[in-house]
């Protein structure tokens, strides 16, 4: 009988075995496995710590909302499950591992640079970092390909676990505010409806980033964590058709969702449920590769993007050249925030 019942659970675990291969197999592979069977996850984690931190603060997350709760989704790791980088270490041009080919994030302030290589952006999202003497927090999410790098004060920012529209959910450690990184705007917490000040940055090629900036610093794969910063974690995701979690407003793209856009954006004092408000407008990098540059009509006034040949990207700037914060997105983004609900 115990024969029996050992070869039972040993044939079991075989066709869980066979099945998971399937499946492995079905996603294209591990990391699109993980990805699309996210939710798998979930039964490990707290996915309620976000809301019931804000809560023993007294403060009542259904009446200090932007959005609709229930939009606030859960991303698969708990709250700080992705470890943002609070005592980052920088590498020199000469010392870093990352070839010449490797996307960074690149941040001037003060006449310092910075480079942010999204090898380590991919599985931290947020770096707490002081650039030109700025306390800064660069952040990234990599479902969106959205930048932000906005300047943090006295306090950090951590990864909150959460999603809205697919895109980080980033939060205060001082208060818990729950901001969406796309919006660096306040959406559940004592400071719903607070914008963060942003700062220019760009995504470029570390090869590009130094040519203009030979002494910057590089970020450090010694960030006290062990992840594979040479791989990429999303699978096919970069490139794909597929969208993992809802997002609204899908019907206005006219684009492949990971096309990529830059968009710019300026929040208004009106606060509307679930939407923004203010002025925003967006551009495609191939058209505006083939076109040069665009002026467009933007918060009252007259603003230029262009493509800049030597950085391989979009830049906005004031037309006299004083550059506006950006970010670049996958171009599903942009309706799902700026468009109609």
């Amino acid at each position: 009988m115990t024969r029996l019942i050992l070869k039972g659970v040993l044939g079991a675990g075989s066709l869980l075995v066979l099945l998971l291969s399937a499946l492995v197999i079905e996603a294209g592979g591990w990391e699109n496995f993980k990805l699309q069977y996210y939710s798998l996850t979930q039964v490990f984690h707290d996915q309620t710590k976000e809301l019931q931190d804000l809560r023993q603060k007294d403060v009542d997350p259904a009446s200090h909302s932007r959005i609709d709760l229930d939009q606030l989704l859960n991303g698969g790791p708990p709250k700080d499950g992705i470890p943002s980088i609070d005592a980052p270490q920088f590498d020199t041009p000469e010392t870093t591992p990352f070839a010449a080919n490797e996307t960074v994030i690149g941040v001037v302030v003060n006449g310092k640079a910075k480079a942010y290589p999204l090898g380590i952006m991919n599985w931290h999202e947020i770096v707490n970092d002081s650039v030109g003497g700025l306390p800064l927090s660069i952040t990234y999410c990599p479902l969106c390909d959205t930048i932000a790098v906005v300047e943090r004060g006295d306090t950090t920012f951590g990864v909150s676990g959460k999603l809205y529209q697919s895109c980080l959910v980033m939060y205060d450690r001082n208060d818990d505010t729950l901001y969406a990184q796309p919006w660096t705007l306040g959406v559940v917490g004592p400071k719903v409806n607070h914008s963060l000040s942003r700062v220019p940055a760009v995504k470029t090629t570390l090869g590009n980033w130094l040519a203009q900036h030979p002494d910057s610093q590089i970020l450090s794969t010694d960030t006290g964590y062990s992840r594979d910063y040479q791989s990429y974690p999303y699978g096919s995701y970069n490139v794909d058709d597929q969208l993992i979690f809802p997002i609204r407003n899908q019907a206005d793209l006219d684009q492949h969702p990971k096309a990529i856009v830059s968009y710019i954006w300026q929040a208004s004092d009106q606060t509307p449920h679930n939407r923004f408000a203010g002025d925003s407008h967006q551009f495609i990098h191939e058209q505006l590769r083939q076109q040069g540059s665009q002026t467009v009509e933007f918060d009252g006034r007259q603003v230029r993007a262009r493509w800049d040949d030597t950085l391989e990207t979009v830049v906005v700037e004031e037309l006299d050249g004083t550059v506006i914060p950006s970010s670049t997105a996958f171009a599903f983004v942009y309706p799902a925030f700026f468009g109609q609900p």
